[in-house]
């Protein structure tokens, strides 16, 4: 067992208020991107936990600015070929569970951070939350949730237009095009989506477990089949000189040139 003295910090904070349990990304310095560590950490807060209703949310002042660049998307684009392409593990456990997800979105919610957001059942926005599926700008494709949730909730046109420009909206659009229907001021937005989760919580568990898994017969695609198209896209696209081009941008903060290679 490791030394609680010397042990690293746990990168999703689990706090719990009755029924209703609190997944927080804490690691703000880094704007709450996703390590390896953190999707385990995400995976695991979901598929043990015994609350009622769950809401993530992160440390001020982003929501989630998705991946790691410098850790996950190298190990990523320099990793073997040979592992079965398959289904996000963090994203298989926030689709198929049966316990209702609130995403309080309390700034930037980018890249994964968007598909985590979209993920969640429903979306409490602060005035401060922003959106970007970003993939395009990397050279990549986005997750299941951009292709399998977004349409739902956005429409066709707007969801492909999100998708293949990788611009970033605000709160008051994101509202407008049906992505959430709440925006609120920052400081209620906690409060806001604990009173919403509360009242979910205080409902029938079985019943609320039956509608949620009614609503993924009725709406959800095969979402294994789907993650595996996306992971052997995934790989494909990871290995493109447009990739490349698209971190080494980013991370030299300067216009990227694309070539279609």
């Amino acid at each position: 067992m490791a030394d609680p003295e010397t042990a690293s910090p746990r990168e999703i904070r689990v706090t719990r208020d009755g029924d209703v349990e609190v997944l927080t990304i804490d690691r703000p310095a880094a704007r709450n991107a996703l390590t390896f560590t953190t999707y385990a950490e995400l995976q695991e807060a979901v598929e043990t936990t015994t609350a009622r209703c769950l809401v993530i949310t992160g440390t001020d002042p982003a929501f989630c600015s998705g991946d790691d660049v410098k850790q996950v998307m190298t190990a990523v684009a320099s990793a073997p070929r040979d592992r079965a392409p398959r289904l996000t593990p963090a994203a298989g456990a926030l689709l198929r569970t049966d316990v209702p997800v609130i995403a309080a979105v309390n700034g930037a919610a980018v890249g994964w951070g968007m598909e985590l957001a979209v993920m969640a059942d429903i979306r409490v926005l602060s005035e401060r939350a922003r959106f970007g599926e970003l993939f395009v700008k990397r050279g990549l494709c986005s997750d299941v949730a951009g292709l399998g949730r977004l349409v739902q909730l956005v429409g066709r046109e707007a969801a492909t237009e999100l998708l293949l420009t990788g611009r970033v909206i605000d709160a008051a659009e994101a509202r407008d095009i049906g992505l959430a229907r709440r925006v609120v001021a920052h400081d209620e937005l906690l409060p806001t989506a604990m009173a919403l989760a509360q009242e979910i919580a205080a409902n029938p568990p079985l019943a609320v477990r039956a509608l949620k898994a009614g609503l993924r017969r009725a709406l959800d695609p095969d979402w294994d089949d789907l993650g595996r198209w996306v992971s052997a896209t995934l790989a494909d696209l990871f290995q493109t000189d447009d990739h490349r081009e698209g971190v080494a941008a980013f991370l030299e903060k300067r216009p990227p040139t694309y070539q279609g290679s």
